[in-house]
Order: C-alpha cells, then sequence, then structure tokens
C-alpha cells in the first residue's frame, strides 16, 4: 500500500457522514475481506468465487499493508480461487467453481472448507448453493457464504460467513448446556491489527476468573471442536459496540442462549476489573474467586506501574494532554475510555470510520457522552479520509502537541498539526505485529508502553 498526501479539494463537507460516492483513504476492504474470518479459524480454508484481483486486493489491504500479519495455512494467496472471467459473466460459473472445489480436495486438507463468493458470483446469480449442497451430500465438510463486494464492508461480510458456518456446519448438535462454557464475539479478524494477541489476552483474563472460553479465532482457537460446542455454551458474550450483536440474537432465536453485552473492551486494570465483575455475576461464578483473581493481576498491574510513575512525574510537563482517537468502533470507544479514566488524556476528537450500522449509533454516543462520571464527550461518524484530516486541523488541541490514536493515514496530518501517533488501526502500515495486544492487564501495559515511547523517542 502506498501512503500519498490528500489532495485539495474544490468543496469540502466536514463532519457529514456516510456521504454516498467514493471515498479517500478506506479503512476497511469490501464483504468478500470475510475471507479472512474464515482463515481466521484453524483448520479451515476458504475458497474464493470472485474475479482475478479480488483476493489480491483483500490480501494487500488486510493481510499485508496491516502489520504484515501474514496469511497463516490457508489465507491470502493460498486460497483457492475459481478467477471468473468473461465466460463465467456470460455462462455462469457454477461448472468452473465445482470443477475448483474438486480439484481442492485432491490437494488441501481442511477440517471446513468456506466458499465466499465474490461480485461477479452474486450479479449473475450463480447457484452456488446447488453446488456446495452437491459435496455436502458427499460428506464433504463445507459451507458457502455470499460475501458480493457490494452488499457492504468486511464486518458485514464477516456476520454472514459467521452465520454460514453456524448454520451449515452439519452434524447433530449437542444442545446439553456447558455451565461456565462462554461463545466469545469480539474483534473483526486482520481488520484489527491486535487481534490474535487481544483474543487471546481475552480468553486469558475470563479463564482466569473460572470459565471455558470458545475464542473461535485465532491460535488460541481449537478450531471446529470450539464451533461444534457452540450450541453447548451456557451463554454469548459480545465484547464489542455493535459487531457481534447480530449472531448473538442469531443463537439466541436458534438454541434459546442468552448473551451479555459488553459494549467497551477492557483495557487496563480498572476496566477490566468492572468488565471480569460483571461477566462473572452474569455467569453465576461465586464473587470470591473472581476478586481473588482480579486482586492478583491488579498487584502486578500496578507494581509495573509504580515502576513507570518515576517516569512520568519527571516528564509530566512535557506531555500531551489532549488526544484524538480515529478508527473502528471497537477500539476508540475503548481507548477513549482508557485515555481519560486510567492516563488522564483529554478527549479532544473522536472519529469512527467502519461505517457502523445506524441502528447502533445513538447507543455508541452514549457511550462517549457517560465516558467517565464526569467527562462526557461526543464522537463523529466519517469513513472518509480527507474529512477526518478536515476535522482534525479545526479540533482545538490546547498548546500541547497532541497525540494521534489513528492509522498510517495519519502519518501527514500528525506531522501537519506537530503531534504524535500511535497507530492503532487499519492500515498499520510502519509495523510488524505478530502477538501484540492493547487490551485486558497486560496489553494495557504494552500499550502505556508505546504511547511513552513514541512521546520521547521524539526528543533523542
Amino acid at each position: 500500500m502506498v501512503l500519498v498526501p490528500l489532495k485539495k479539494r474544490a468543496e469540502t463537507k466536514p463532519g457529514r457522514s456516510d456521504l454516498a460516492g467514493p471515498i479517500e483513504q478506506a479503512r476497511y476492504v469490501c464483504s468478500l475481506g470475510a475471507m479472512q474470518s474464515a482463515a481466521a479459524i484453524p483448520g479451515v480454508i476458504p475458497i474464493t468465487h470472485c474475479g482475478p484481483g479480488c483476493v489480491s486486493k483483500q490480501y494487500r489491504s488486510l493481510v499485508y499493508a496491516n502489520g504484515y500479519q501474514g496469511g497463516g495455512r490457508s489465507g491470502a494467496g493460498v486460497a483457492p480461487s475459481t478467477n471468473a472471467s468473461q465466460r463465467e459473466v456470460i455462462f455462469g460459473g457454477g461448472d468452473r467453481l465445482r470443477e475448483l472445489i474438486e480439484a481442492t480436495l485432491d490437494i488441501l486438507d481442511a477440517d471446513l472448507f468456506v466458499v465466499v463468493t465474490g461480485c461477479i458470483s452474486d450479479l449473475v446469480g450463480d447457484d452456488v448453493g446447488s453446488v456446495v449442497r452437491d459435496f455436502q451430500k458427499r460428506d464433504v465438510p463445507i459451507v458457502y457464504a455470499e460475501t458480493g463486494g457490494f452488499r457492504g464492508n468486511n464486518f458485514i461480510g464477516h456476520d454472514v460467513v459467521t452465520r454460514a458456518i453456524i448454520d451449515q456446519l452439519g452434524g447433530e448438535p449437542d444442545h446439553a448446556t456447558q455451565r461456565g462454557l462462554v461463545n466469545l464475539w469480539s474483534l473483526l479478524p486482520y481488520q484489527n491489527t491486535f487481534w490474535r494477541g487481544d483474543l487471546a489476552e481475552i480468553k486469558r483474563v475470563l479463564e482466569g476468573i473460572g470459565l471455558k472460553v470458545n475464542v473461535l479465532f485465532g491460535p488460541s482457537s481449537h478450531g471446529l471442536a470450539e464451533w461444534r460446542t457452540i450450541p453447548q455454551a451456557q451463554f454469548n458474550l459480545v465484547l464489542s459496540p455493535w459487531l457481534g450483536l447480530s449472531t448473538a440474537r442469531h443463537l439466541e432465536a436458534k438454541y434459546g442462549q442468552p448473551f451479555l453485552h459488553v459494549p467497551v473492551i477492557p483495557i487496563g486494570a480498572k476496566q477490566t476489573g468492572e468488565f471480569l465483575r460483571e461477566v462473572g455475576a452474569f455467569a453465576g461464578l461465586p464473587g470470591a474467586d473472581v476478586e481473588k483473581f482480579i486482586k492478583a493481576e491488579e498487584k502486578e498491574y500496578y507494581d509495573y506501574l509504580l515502576s513507570f510513575s518515576e517516569f512520568y512525574s519527571e516528564r509530566r510537563s512535557a506531555m500531551p494532554t489532549r488526544a484524538a482517537v480515529i478508527g473502528d468502533a471497537a477500539y476508540v470507544l475503548a481507548l477513549t475510555k482508557f485515555l481519560v479514566r486510567q492516563l488522564g488524556f483529554i478527549p479532544a476528537r473522536q472519529i469512527i470510520t467502519d461505517n457502523t450500522p445506524g441502528e447502533h449509533r445513538d447507543a455508541i454516543r452514549d457511550a462517549f457522552r457517560a465516558i467517565d462520571h464526569d467527562v462526557s464527550t461526543e464522537v463523529d461518524f466519517i469513513e472518509d479520509g480527507y474529512n477526518v484530516h478536515t476535522l482534525l486541523r479545526q479540533t482545538d488541541f490546547g498548546h500541547k502537541p497532541p497525540i494521534l490514536f489513528g492509522t498510517s493515514w495519519e502519518r501527514t496530518i500528525t506531522k501537519e498539526l506537530d503531534g504524535f501517533l500511535v497507530e492503532v488501526g487499519f492500515p498499520v502500515s510502519h509495523e510488524v505485529v505478530i502477538s501484540r495486544s492493547n487490551v485486558g492487564y497486560r496489553g494495557a501495559l504494552t500499550l502505556i508502553e508505546r504511547i511513552y515511547s513514541t512521546i520521547v523517542s521524539r526528543s533523542g
């Protein structure tokens, strides 16, 4: 991905969100990007039924130019593709897809294959379901999801792929409830640069209070073995402002499972402790066990912060005080809460860029207006990079250089504002991310290191 300065426009519309038409500096990909959601499940291989170049674009954007995460065993360039062309547009691509699946079965092993479609297939009306069902009748582990790019972005595609696996996985599900088992629906794999480390930390703290966690995606997951026990979970935990809610409601209707919605992903001791107490109470866990884990984690956390406090007390007068956060709803809300409640930053600007569905926006606005007991702030929903940067130029950051928590797209505006940038969202094109986390207890300490290393490094 090449990052270039924004061009001047004859007419600007700062502050307006969701305008129709093309946008600059996109901060998500099309719904076909959900092929990486399938690839994020250990043992699952996506099969793409789309035009040539579609998979390459998802790979370059999500996997390469976003923390150089790597496609793993089954994503990115490994995923088979029909490379549909004019022939498939005119005559349909069903036969080509059937041929590709047969060839894939000859050379690749997987616990599950997930056929995801692109715009060509969905527009010409290929009966992908019919093709896939023929293989299912042969006991081939395979499902399909219609993810043509015109349906929305990869957040929408992720929900479609998740629903497809739940509904088409096959076999007779065991509905016997396992007390203490929870299905976790949270960050979007690969879109969130730090999803692997974050999910591992969330799983760690939930298991610390006595739960068993179906984390479902990433190295911490047990793959299809977890997905097959989804119906047995005591409840579903949606840890996000909106992503995963539709899945939880679907499971509630399908299996009668209750769900707990926690909009704020916990960062730092204060938020994580509150999160664990809320989850523990919902699960019916003994309060003493929950408090014992929290106490042990907080002792370690604050021991580290005690050492950090010496540096902070020496340098606090040179530290930025006002912060802007730009990115997906989940991280913007979580980071703002952490920065305000635990690091004492003043929230100067919050911009959500993930095209949050309209029905969830009022609840998110309310969350920002109650960001702390004595702090209220507003949030903007803007997808276009030009308008994002126009709004940042209009923001009052006071007399000190600001600190921005954003993406690689913010490098130019950060220099213009003489500020500091911590890259926390898609795309992160100037860092390599393997297992780093920003959430929970351990992730928060890493995030604090990044924030103040970014600030102090400029003085050298």
